[in-house]
């Protein structure tokens, strides 16, 4: 037992400073913004080089045993099937993140998308493998709604657009569609590499969005700018700290803590990001802002409790079966 603490305090850390490090991506796209030309796709599409080069490192330095095949391989075709679709998933969510960002602003961007996301996952997965929500889920589902609404309707001074508003939800689609094609692929067996499956993904990424950057408005794959060092500097650090750092650590940590638990603890990327476009970005929240937003971070952390109560019921039933 004794060795059992460290790790999962570890791992709570590792996930505390994921969250917290992804929560600065959109402050980082924000002064990109502000200083460059440079579009959200191409900021996207220097994300994902960055961040395959830095995670095909990673791959390439892990110890030779953790890069064997798991005990129970995947399927190859399973496995192609969890690639694109991580791969697809990933750009929609990058993507539409960051033009959300750029439309609406950092706060209100970063709240909708990891607000929205937990209750397509579980809208998502009652539709499609039939999971049920249960009257905790269908409140959360409901104060969730309640809060996008609240955003939506209630931003009279003009930061809140609908436009940017939509670009965040349909970000918030791509991390549900990301989270219920693992859980899906999951429920028959079989291991997968996740850190392998998402340096896969950033390929796809890249090789996907690199026409769209190319062409994109107006300043292509190369923005004018100038201030090259801190765009240069800023490309680095989106690419190093919540790209392939983040990543890295939110895997080692998610391995050994509960579902719920990383759920409530991501918390921290939304919380963040807010604090930064406050305190950095000079953003305003009004009223009606910080109401939706606690709306839906309550309405998360309801939706964590729930799947921890019934993976409990879960674990009860099958020690007395």
């Amino acid at each position: 037992m004794p060795a059992v603490v460290p790790a999962v305090g570890r791992s709570l850390l590792y996930l505390v400073v994921a969250g917290i490090a992804w929560g600065t991506a959109g402050a980082a796209a924000s002064l990109i913004f502000r200083v460059s030309d440079m579009g959200p796709l191409t900021l996207s599409f220097w994300r994902c080089a960055g961040g395959l080069v830095l995670l095909l490192g990673a791959l390439a330095l892990r110890p030779r045993a953790r890069r064997a095949a798991p005990a129970v391989a995947e399927p190859r075709r399973r496995r192609l099937v969890r690639i694109l679709g991580t791969g697809i998933g990933l750009t929609v969510f990058q993507s539409a993140y960051f033009a959300a960002v750029e439309a609406t602003g950092l706060a209100v961007g970063t709240v909708v998308t990891l607000g929205a996301g937990p209750v397509l996952i579980a809208l998502g997965a009652r539709l499609t493998m039939g999971e049920r929500l249960g009257r905790g889920g269908v409140a959360a589902v409901a104060g969730a709604l309640a809060g996008l609404g609240v955003l939506v309707l209630g931003g009279e001074s003009g930061e809140v657009r609908p436009v940017g508003v939509g670009l965040a939800v349909l970000s918030a689609a791509g991390y549900a569609a990301i989270t219920l094609l693992t859980r899906w692929l999951g429920r028959d067996g079989g291991n997968s590499d996740a850190l392998s499956t998402t340096t896969w993904a950033f390929a796809i990424g890249a090789v996907g969005l690199l026409p769209m950057a190319v062409f994109e408005a107006p300043g292509g794959l190369v923005p004018h700018t100038g201030q090259v060092g801190e765009v240069l500097w800023l490309l680095v650090y989106v690419a190093a700290v919540p790209t392939a750092l983040a990543y890295a650590l939110y895997f080692a940590g998610a391995a050994v803590v509960r579902a719920a638990t990383v759920s409530v603890i991501m918390l921290l990327e939304p919380v963040s990001a807010a604090v930064i476009a406050v305190t950095v970005l000079g953003e305003s929240l009004t009223v009606a802002t910080l109401v939706g937003t606690l709306l839906l971070l309550v309405a998360v952390t309801g939706l964590a409790l729930a799947e921890a109560r019934a993976a409990s019921a879960r674990r009860r039933a099958a020690a007395a079966a």
